[in-house]
């Protein structure tokens, strides 16, 4: 049904129904209308159709009915094959390259030998493999006015090719790769009107081979089936389809238990497809069918296998190929391999809802000083074990330091933290460190680790990209402001979507979705450009790093251990699909492209972001064994089906789905969101997650210790705004964050615990771990006195773009020295430091959920050897001599700064023997007494930066 406007001469003859809410049916049929009118009509309040109906009676009424035209239906208008003869496709005769309703001056090009990818039938591959190239422009002649539909098919010879198509200058297509050799496609639908008859087609970029255009009148959404006479139609039922009902249905059928080859021969469109080895028929020719030679025997194919099909069967299927392989069975069957019972899926403990546990009975023990340690205590109870002595406060300190900044803590404010008395000295210390600006550098380089941030690509080359700085500072500064954790998920996924209040809250949600760009780049090629390995690397990290779950495991096939399908692979594939990518640049192709501009006066500015943008939304097909070259179905954009399976909607399709996506992922139902960052942060306070394979919550995970305390922490973080300081605070004002790590080994009670808990899975004790390589660094340079506090500006000095040469031989390799933190260093993905690879750094090309804890000789020889090592000796050297005089305060001293503590009395007296020996040993060197004396220090820093005690926080 469609409204209908009633005008009322009230005074004002223009004055619609519709003011009144009144909207009455007409028969004139609109589907997307229909429910629309009926609904708004039946629902009409009494006492508005009451009021008019007194309008009715009082005033002379005239009645101006108006009604939108009815669409009419596409009709084929005209086919062009550029550049040969006359053709009929799709029972549509298609006017040849002579055809006077065209002009184009490109060049002209065939090559009938050439396989076409995928197959298709004779006379559309005749077409398809003539075309026209070089300029591409092409101007339609003799067109009717009103609404048109247009679609071209290209193909490549060669060489792939990137390029974009307007209709009339106007941008209708972008990203247009012609793929490999034989690769074919239609493109469209293109909507157009003609001007004085004409319609004009263009391409910028790469050579395009333009083989043909069919153009429609009206609107149509591309979907044609072929034409089927009814002698076709009969041949077909009477001998074809129960030839294959009866021979191959049963391993090649949507119903078969077991599918062979992945072919399915129930459908035309599968049919086409194909399976394993190909397409399965190619209409119009038999001989290069593998149907037909599967059927003949030939080619080691022997289908069907039990028994060869009888001489009459075997000609029946080539009558039916030679004549066009009519089959009314257009509709595409699937077939599903493994049916996923999403409510038994959901049964398992990271899939189960929330529930918010009651806090345990041990709660009322005085040990406990929140509920933390209740649920803890209760395990530890059950299981018989002690728990540990507290740690010190110059241990706590230094601990708590290190935890939230990166950073050991200065002599002053251990010393101001040891000596304050009051009940509130250490939440105070905690407050202060959250309030830190070093904060979001510790804790921001444990979110790059899990989005494997870089500065660099990660193609052969290995371009450089010079703001993807940007990205970083955005990490840094949100976990800085505190910004709630969904909010910061749903900007790095949507950010250039979200609303906006002002300019720089618009650019921070722009940069925020560098966390999709910086995906990894693969090939040295542009055309042909390896697009679905940057996707695939896009989902893994989504799946790793905020679900816990392995999705890239499903694009070949179903997830063989958790609910997962291939669907739902692809399902969220059409969605990043859909979105257009920044391009750094390549070997062959230098120039980076698709950078999104920063706003400021409203006006784009030169400053560039490394971020995302809104592509061509469409629905992704299904990869055959995870091969972008034998689509399969077509797969609707959503949401993993176990995890609420949300679809996008019509209204919503138009986008690429990253909006609908990021509300999706957390939304405060989703199982999985607030599971995994809270056992990640639990995790960096403890060393070990509740969960101890922290991005992997599936089957082939660890399942958790306290699953209880697990979802207690999550339900407090959702009611507490998912605020990750509010976090810390419940951790690390916890009594069990503020246990020993060391053990009494001459204790029977702790000897039982260590060989009950070796691992301290259950938390009697505190973990010993080793500094990170960042923090190590850090370490150093704030002892030596050289540590640039402040953040640096602007993007690290790569030369500029234009000197560019990198090759997948010669890729790039610079890397540039800094006194800032090891957080704001130059992070290439290809070409790693030394001293990261020896300290177990983070993996640049993937996520990174736990740091390696190796010990090795290396280690020690770097520690022993190395030029860095050595450089902050001396300058820590220096410092030791300028701020204080004599040999046994300059010990203590250095104690303070290294350890966090001061030192025993027998430690001053080691000390001070070993550096009046070395005093000793140098002066026969004929050293003078500063050069002697700034050696002897030097020694003796180089000796504390080796011990255990300063590379462990214990």
């Amino acid at each position: 049904m469609r409204p209908l406007q009633i005008s009322l001469e009230l005074g004002n003859p223009s004055t619609p129904a519709t003011a009144l809410g009144i909207l009455i049916p007409s028969p004139t049929p609109a589907p997307h209308l229909a429910f629309h009118s009926l609904f708004a009509f039946t629902h009409l309040r009494c006492c508005v159709w009451n009021r008019f109906i007194g309008v009715l009676l009082l005033f002379p009424i005239a009645f101006s009915f108006a009604t939108e035209p009815a669409q009419q239906p596409a009709k084929f208008l005209r086919g062009l094959n550029l550049n040969g003869p006359a053709v009929t496709i799709d029972g549509h005769v298609w006017e040849g390259g002579d055809s006077k309703n065209y002009e184009c001056h490109d060049n002209a090009f065939a090559a009938q030998h050439i396989s076409l990818i995928p197959s298709t039938d004779a006379q559309r591959a005749t077409m398809i493999r003539s075309s026209r190239w070089g300029g591409n422009k092409i101007v339609l002649k003799n067109l009717p006015d009103g609404e048109l539909t247009l679609f071209v098919y290209i193909w490549e010879d060669n060489n792939s090719e990137k390029f974009s198509a307007r209709i009339d200058g106007k941008l209708v297509s972008n990203g247009i790769i012609s793929g490999e050799q034989g690769h074919w496609q239609r493109l469209g639908p293109w909507p157009a009107k003609a001007n004085n008859g004409k319609v004009t087609i263009t391409t910028q970029g790469g050579a395009a081979n333009f083989s043909g255009i069919e153009i429609w009148s009206g609107v149509h959404d591309g979907v044609t089936e072929p034409i089927i006479s009814a002698d076709e139609l009969a041949f077909f039922e009477n001998k074809i389809r129960p030839l294959l009902a009866k021979h191959c249905y049963e391993c090649h059928a949507s119903t078969s238990e077991d599918l062979q080859a992945d072919l399915l021969v129930d459908s035309r469109p599968t049919l086409l497809r194909g399976g394993a080895s190909g397409p399965a028929i190619i209409p119009g020719d038999v001989n290069h069918s593998l149907l037909i030679k599967a059927v003949r025997y030939e080619d080691g194919l022997d289908m069907p296998p039990d028994e060869p099909l009888s001489t009459a069967e075997i000609a029946d299927l080539e009558k039916w190929i030679s004549s066009g392989a009519a089959d009314p069975r257009n509709d595409a069957t699937r077939y599903v391999r493994k049916k996923i019972d999403v409510e038994k899926a959901r049964e398992f403990w990271s899939l189960r809802p929330f529930t918010d546990p009651q806090v345990p009975d041990t709660i009322t023990d005085k040990w406990c000083v929140n509920e933390i340690d209740a649920f803890l205590l209760d395990r530890l109870h059950a299981k018989g074990l002690p728990v540990n002595d507290d740690a010190d406060r110059n241990t706590l300190i230094r601990r708590a330091t290190f935890d939230l900044l990166g950073l050991p803590p200065t002599p002053d404010e251990v010393d101001s933290f040891v000596n304050d008395n009051s009940e509130k000295a250490y939440e105070r210390l905690v407050d202060r460190l959250l309030d830190s600006p070093h904060y979001g550098e510790r804790w921001g380089r444990h979110w790059m680790d899990l989005v494997r941030y870089a500065d660099t690509a990660g193609d052969n080359s290995d371009y450089p990209v010079p703001t993807a700085y940007l990205y970083r500072d955005y990490i840094i500064a949100s976990f800085n402001s505190d910004k709630p954790y969904d909010q910061f998920i749903r900007e790095q996924i949507a950010g250039d979507l979200l609303p906006a209040s002002s300019e720089e809250i618009r650019n921070e949600q722009t940069i925020a979705t560098g966390y999709l760009s910086i995906a990894r780049r693969f090939g040295s090629l542009k055309n042909d450009y390896p697009q679905h390995l940057t996707i695939e690397d896009t989902l893994d990290n989504i799946g790793r790093t905020m679900l816990g779950m392995t999705l890239s495991c499903a694009r070949c096939h179903d997830h063989k251990f958790d609910p997962i399908s291939q669907d739902d692979y692809y399902g969220l594939y059409g969605i990043f699909q859909s979105t257009r990518f920044p391009f750094p640049g390549i070997e062959l192709d230098k120039k980076p492209t698709d950078f999104v501009p920063l706003i400021k006066n409203g006006k784009p500015t030169t400053t560039l972001a490394y971020a995302v943008a809104e592509g061509q939304a469409a629905d992704a097909h299904l990869h055959v064994r995870g091969e972008p070259k034998q689509p399969g179905d077509l797969i609707a954009r959503r949401f993993p089906e176990v995890l609420g399976g949300q679809m996008l909607s019509n209204d919503q399709a138009h986008g690429s789905g990253r909006l609908q996506l990021a509300s999706w992922l957390t939304d405060a139902s989703n199982p999985l969101i607030a599971r995994v960052i809270v056992n990640r942060i639990w995790q960096y306070h403890f060393g070990s997650g509740l969960v101890s394979t922290p991005s992997d919550f599936g089957v082939r995970g660890l399942p958790p210790t306290h699953p209880e305390l697990l979802d207690w922490l999550a339900s407090r973080f959702i009611e507490d705004g998912w605020s990750i300081k509010r976090m810390h605070r419940r951790i690390m004002l916890s009594h069990a964050y503020r246990i020993s790590s060391l053990a009494n080994h001459s204790s029977k009670e702790q000897q039982s615990a260590q060989a009950i808990d070796p691992a301290n899975d259950w938390h009697w004790r505190f973990n010993r771990t080793r500094l990170d390589a960042e923090s190590l660094r850090d370490t150093l340079l704030m002892l030596s006195g050289e540590l640039h506090i402040n953040p640096p500006t602007g993007p690290h000095p790569f030369p500029p773009a234009d000197k560019w040469e990198y090759t997948q031989h010669h890729p790039f390799r610079d890397s540039y020295d800094t006194d800032h933190r090891t957080v704001y260093m130059m992070t290439a993905r290809l070409n790693s430091r030394p001293f990261f690879t020896t300290f177990d750094g983070a993996d640049r090309n993937a996520s990174t959920s736990q740091r390696d804890r190796s010990v090795t000789t290396v280690q020690s020889l770097y520690l022993l050897n190395n030029e860095f090592v050595h450089g902050r000796a001396d300058a820590f050297a220096a410092r030791l001599l300028r701020e204080a005089e004599q040999t046994d305060q300059r010990v203590r001293l250095a104690f303070q700064y290294v350890y966090a503590r001061h030192p025993t009395d027998s430690e001053v007296a080691d000390s001070r023997q070993w550096i009046d020996q070395m005093n000793e040993q140098l002066r026969t060197d004929k050293m003078s007494d500063n050069e002697c004396s700034q050696a002897t220090w030097a020694a003796f820093a180089r000796v504390l930066f080796r011990t255990n005690e300063f590379l462990y926080v214990d």
